[in-house]
């Protein structure tokens, strides 16, 4: 501990050193540039005269701009607004006066016009300095993100702590059950593995058929994802795609799971929802898209960003993160493909910014804002850091560029943990993933053309010249050819004319990492096995016995929804087994994921899977990732919940964690448990207590409730809060 406060200690005074050198610096700078500003005598003097006369005077502003600034300022409060931001460049300009009369032998001299120049210019080049030497500091960012806080009004003072804890969730978005037990067994993540057996519990879930954040975020935070069959789709009814991270669909989502449940979601009471799709009824929110297309000053989604960067010192750490981050992608990219390592994807053009974005603006706001929710008390926040899965997507889910994410992720849940230990309440910090991800080379990087092209080669439809060469494309064209041939000369049994296929329309094909739909959008309804043999005869042998797809789920008028696997394997969804048959391979619970989305509104006319080898855990994605997620298939259906010892274990022994509407219902229980957030929804019933009546919203018009106050439905909810608080 002594050593710790010397080595703090000597950090605090290198950070002093070179802050007075700098301005130092500065202010020669400015006496050679500005002839109203003057550092040495009528009769000249040396460079080291100077020299020292620059160092008095930036030490004596230094120390007057700290001591007496902050005493000036306060006494000012009651100044208006306008007058006292005028006031400040004269107050500035007059401590730089009284710094250079300081100076011996009166060598410093400065025009009052000029003197408010040279300290605007000395104090924000010092602050730069100052805050890029604590970039990597993160007690000195902590104690600053502590001050805005304070600052705002929001932070409370630490006295009593006997109250309600509050509750922390931190979704490390795409880190799998596998990757998070190889990240603490190897030690990349020392803070998560000091907590794995000694305060936590590490509990493995097992996701949708859908496993990606739109499905699992909508089911932990709203406690239905019901109707969701992929990460985008195209719905007949609307005739319209639904892509998950749209802000329009995410309202629509929302809408949809409030309405299927009845209540506005996990965090309706004293909830706060940071960098989520969802917003989870929560009334503070940033960085959530759901929320992004409301307009005007009750839109809150996006102040996140405001809230951050107003701080000079926040905006200077990020802005040098990010570059550092873009020089990182750009030289780990270059590495890779001078190495030859495969399977590779592109990583050029605005990649590096996005991927700078995810792994450092995205987690300093989002971290920023729960470290500001933990200081202001509230009792549930929940956060979704997006570093990880966005690396690991593009670099695989096992390389060393995501494993370094790992690493500076393990930092920022480390200094969520030692801001806990000075928030007005305890806090009890929940760790969760959505979904994991599949290693595996991307479909066309394995055969030579998209799903796309394989759709439309089995459909006898036009395709690229690369498709047409590859192996799978000439392959699937011929077999169209013939079964056209064979379908024009068929006749039916009791009738003398031709049957022929009809052509239709171009189908839609959308991939969702290794899972893909498809849908001939001119057919009103969800079309059977028979109507797609009869329009396009070599299609679904073409899909079904191709081998980077390991099944494929349709509808049929005989027999029900069947699975089709290769070599003519048909089989009823009723039938199917974990162990035996399509699909066979592709680890527990699959049959029951499958009946599920089977039975969705909206799924495809054809949802494929792609092939899964369990030996490797390889999948093919249909997109350019060579770390997916999205079907089924290895280590994207497995993510984790790393919960303390406190609160309950998520299920009994020996029992299973299956969904995300499960792992909804197990974090409403710890909320209860800990008297924290309820979700009151409409009228609470006279008979029973707050805390255990069933709440309900009604929802119509298309509006996601949000308890806004200028609603009559926002005063109902806002008294409710006020009397369970």
């Amino acid at each position: 501990m002594v050593e710790g406060r010397w080595r703090r200690a000597g950090s605090a005074l290198l950070r002093v050193a070179v802050v007075w050198a700098v301005s130092t610096l500065t202010m020669l700078a400015l006496a050679g540039l500005l002839p109203d500003f003057r550092l040495q005598s009528d009769d000249g003097d040396s460079i080291t005269r100077t020299a020292v006369t620059a160092g008095w005077g930036a030490g004596a502003f230094g120390l007057l701009t700290g001591l007496v600034w902050p005493v000036v300022v306060r006494a000012l409060l009651l100044v208006p607004a306008l007058v006292l931001g005028l006031l400040v460049f004269f107050l500035n300009g007059s401590l730089l006066l009284i710094a250079l009369w300081l100076v011996p032998d009166g060598r410093g001299t400065a025009n009052p016009e000029t003197a408010v120049v040279v300290a605007a210019v000395m104090s924000a080049v010092a602050s730069a300095t100052s805050t890029a030497l604590a970039v990597r500091d993160d007690n000195a960012y902590r104690r600053r993100l502590s001050r805005l806080a304070h600052r705002r009004g929001r932070g409370k003072a630490v006295h009593d702590r006997s109250g309600p804890p509050g509750t922390v969730f931190l979704q490390l978005d795409g880190v799998g059950y596998e990757v998070l037990r190889c990240a603490v067994d190897s030690g990349v993540m020392p803070t998560v593995a000091g907590w794995v057996g000694a305060t936590h519990r590490l509990t493995p879930w097992r996701t949708d058929w859908s496993s990606q954040t739109g499905a699992s975020q909508l089911g932990i935070l709203h406690g239905s994802n019901h109707d969701v069959p992929a990460f985008r789709w195209y719905e007949k009814d609307t005739r319209r795609i639904v892509v998950s991270n749209r802000p329009a669909s995410a309202v629509e989502l929302q809408r949809r799971a409030i309405e299927h449940t009845g209540d506005g979601g996990l965090l309706m009471v004293d909830g706060a929802s940071r960098g989520n799709l969802f917003s989870g009824g929560a009334d503070q929110l940033a960085l959530v898209l759901s929320m992004a297309a409301r307009r005007g000053r009750a839109n809150r989604s996006r102040a996140g960003y405001f809230a951050y960067f107003s701080d000079p010192a926040n905006a200077v750490r990020t802005a040098l993160s990010f570059v550092a981050e873009v020089g990182r992608e750009v030289g780990q990219s270059t590495r890779a493909r001078l190495r030859g390592d495969t399977p590779r994807v592109g990583r050029g053009g605005l990649y590096p910014f996005i991927r700078a974005f995810a792994t450092v603006v995205e987690r300093d706001v989002v971290v920023a804002a729960v470290i500001g929710d933990m200081l202001a008390g509230r009792r549930a926040v929940y956060a979704d850091l997006v570093a990880y899965d966005e690396v690991a997507h593009h670099s695989g889910p096992h390389s060393s560029d995501a494993q370094a994410v790992l690493e500076r992720l393990d930092r920022s849940i480390a200094l969520i943990s030692k801001v806990a230990e000075h928030t007005p309440r305890t806090y009890r910090i929940v760790l969760l993933s959505d979904h994991g991800q599949s290693p595996g080379e991307t479909f066309e990087g394995a055969y030579g053309l998209t799903l796309k092209d394989l759709v439309r080669a089995g459909c006898g439809l036009p395709v690229s010249r690369r498709a047409e060469r590859s192996k799978s494309g000439a392959e699937a064209r011929d077999a169209a050819r013939d079964a056209l041939r064979t379908a024009l000369h068929r006749q039916p049994a009791g009738d003398g004319e031709e049957e022929r296929p009809a052509s239709g329309s171009d189908p839609i094909v959308l991939s969702s990492g290794n899972l893909a739909l498809i849908s001939f959008p001119d057919v009103p309804h969800r079309m059977s096995y028979e109507e797609i043999r009869r329009r396009h005869p070599a299609l679904l042998g073409t899909l079904a016995n191709h081998p980077g797809i390991g099944f494929l789920l349709v509808r049929s008028e005989e027999h029900g929804s069947v699975v089709l696997g290769a070599d003519g394997a048909e089989v009823p969804v009723d039938a199917l087994k974990d162990d035996d048959g399509p699909l066979a391979g592709f680890g527990p619970g699959a049959a029951d994921a499958v009946r599920r989305t089977d039975s969705f509104p909206h799924v495809a006319d054809i949802m494929v899977n792609s092939m899964h080898d369990p030996r490797t855990g390889v999948v093919h994605a249909f997109e350019e990732q060579i770390g997916s997620h999205g079907g089924l298939g290895g280590e994207q259906s497995q993510a984790f919940l790393l919960s303390p010892f406190e609160l309950s274990p998520p299920v009994p022994a020996g029992v299973g964690l299956i969904g995300a509407e499960q792992v909804h219902q197990v974090l409403r229980r710890w909320l209860r448990e800990g008297d924290g957030p309820q979700v009151p929804v409409g009228r609470v019933e006279a008979s029973r207590p707050a805390s255990e009546a069933e709440h309900r919203i009604p929802v119509g018009g298309g509006a996601v409730p949000d308890g806004n106050p200028q609603s009559s439905r926002g005063r109902v909810l806002g008294r409710q809060r006020r009397r369970r608080s």
